[in-house]
């Protein structure tokens, strides 16, 4: 048991420390829209954008709803950490307590960014932020913006102008913008669902 735990958390502290380490950098080294083509490539970038709602840019409306979404991730964290350690108790499919501890990771990673960003970064429109600015960050604690970068736009196709609805609209393939919290919890979500069988299979 103690062998898996420092195992856990070894891999939750390491995506930690890349996903802040890549969002400091970008935060600090970037405006608002900036970045570059990974490699010369064209589908493959780091852009600076920041969300302020849930993963892939889903939002929820206002302050309020800013509001709750931290609060929600901040009632999550004893929650997820209680749930790996029942997990390991049971003795569930290590695979299994491997996915969910990338999902959580991934879930305090972006945390982060919602609790602490809005008091310590300056804004990033026009200019590279600051870090701990003598006027104060660019918004309230609870209301930091999670800092987003990889961007993949593998190819960008638009509708025949006869289609119903969506004629003559670009579809772009893919349109998300995103981080490695971000990537850790897909990679931990879809691990799950691939192998779901041989992770339940001797667990009820």
């Amino acid at each position: 048991m103690k062998n898996i735990t420092w195992k856990l958390t070894f891999l939750v502290i390491l995506i930690l420390i890349l996903d802040q380490s890549l969002k400091f950098w970008v935060k600090l080294n970037f405006t608002y829209g900036g970045g570059f083509d990974i490699l010369g490539l064209s589908w493959a970038k780091i852009q600076f954008v920041e969300n302020e709602g849930m993963a892939f840019g889903w939002l929820l409306g206002g302050e309020t709803g800013k509001l709750l979404l931290t609060s929600f991730r901040l009632m999550a964290i004893p929650v997820g950490i209680y749930y790996l350690h029942y997990l390991i108790k049971r003795k569930y499919h290590t695979g299994f307590i491997f996915c969910i501890a990338l999902i959580f990771a991934g879930a305090l990673g972006n945390l982060i960014d919602s609790v602490f960003y809005g008091e310590i970064f300056s804004h990033s429109y026009g200019q590279i932020a600051t870090l701990f600015p003598p006027e104060g960050g660019y918004g309230k604690w609870m209301h930091g913006k999670v800092v987003d970068m990889f961007y993949f736009p593998f190819f960008e196709i638009t509708f025949p102008q006869n289609l119903p609805l969506i004629g003559g609209e670009s579809f772009s393939f893919f349109q998300y913008i995103f981080n490695v919290a971000d990537s850790s919890i897909s990679i931990g979500v879809v691990t799950i669902l691939i192998f779901q069988k041989k992770f339940f299979s001797t667990n009820k």
